[in-house]
């Protein structure tokens, strides 16, 4: 395939980078990677020593934490853009970042002559290896179609175009602020089911099975059935979320309640968390682990109920 040629650069091997990478190469594209763990990222392909080392790309990928993290690697001390010199033509940005951000970042890309498509992604690691990401892109209409062909490798399930600038972030956003919402809502019906005497596998196997049932309600039944609290997305990287789709509502006069609500439920994890003899790794497993403190406040005990859950995404 002609697109195939072009060169590609990866920054970020994470729990979401370190997959996604994985496609694109088996896509078969040429890619060269860095990341700040640089053993992470050892077990993929070439990897580049130093950040200028990706200067050579034609379009750069990135998947950080946050905003700072992005700043970093594109702006900082050593960073792609540091030392001169030729830039990719295209950056592609997968992250999950505030909106004024994002516009910063577009700005200084836009003043060294290169093109930024904003392409937050839906899903989590398990969801990239069974095919079933998708992706949202902002940008110039020109470079987004560019950057689809090699986004539809990593996100087979579809790449929508939703506009100029950093409209792709406020969908993300979006998302996870619905997701916060639901897996607070889901946690609090199957807490009630349970404490009423319904198995939590049987009460989400019936959910999972009617039309409230959804990828992302049936990939985190095994973790509300086991209490397997394995790390797909942090409480403070969820938090961190529905404060930016707060502040966005503010910013636009549109009141979102339930979120607000939900914000503070969230919190009270938070809370949760300092009674544990580890707090901070406590706060380093899954947001799902909010089940715990929505059970205490209804004055549960819970234990696993050790069944083999379908996640609905076996292959």
């Amino acid at each position: 395939m002609a697109q195939n040629t072009q060169k590609i650069g990866w920054i970020g091997t994470g729990r979401m980078g370190y997959p996604m990478v994985e496609r694109l190469i088996k896509a078969g594209y040429d890619v060269t990677i860095w990341n700040r763990t640089r053993a992470k990222a050892e077990p993929l392909a070439k990897l580049g020593d130093k950040l200028f080392d990706l200067k050579e790309v034609d379009v750069l990928f990135s998947i950080v934490a946050t905003g700072k993290d992005l700043e970093q690697v594109y702006f900082g001390k050593n960073s792609v853009t540091g030392h001169g010199g030729k830039l990719p033509k295209i950056f592609v940005d997968c992250s999950t970042i505030a909106v004024e951000e994002s516009a910063s970042v577009r700005d200084r890309l836009k003043q060294l002559g290169s093109e930024y498509v904003a392409a937050p992604v839906s899903g989590n690691a398990k969801v990239i290896k069974a095919g079933k990401l998708s992706a949202v892109v902002s940008g110039s209409e020109a470079a987004c179609k560019t950057v689809t062909p090699m986004l539809e490798a990593v996100a087979p399930q579809g790449v929508s175009y939703v506009g100029e600038g950093e409209l792709a972030r406020v969908c993300k956003i979006a998302h996870n602020v619905m997701l916060a919402v639901v897996i607070e809502n889901l946690i609090e019906i199957t807490l009630l089911a349970n404490k009423m005497g319904v198995p939590r596998h049987a009460f989400l196997a019936f959910m999972n099975n009617g039309v409230m049932g959804s990828m992302f309600t049936r990939y985190k039944a095994p973790a509300l059935v086991n209490l397997d609290w394995t790390t797909t997305f942090t409480p403070e990287l969820l938090r961190k979320d529905v404060d930016l789709g707060l502040a966005l509502a503010r910013e636009m006069d549109v009141p979102m309640p339930v979120t607000a609500a939900t914000r503070e439920v969230l919190q009270s994890h938070f809370g949760a968390a300092t009674l544990k003899s580890n707090p901070e790794e406590y706060l380093q497993k899954d947001f799902a682990a909010l089940m715990e403190t929505m059970a205490l406040a209804a004055g549960m005990k819970l234990a696993s109920e050790n069944k083999n859950v379908p996640t609905g995404l076996e292959h």
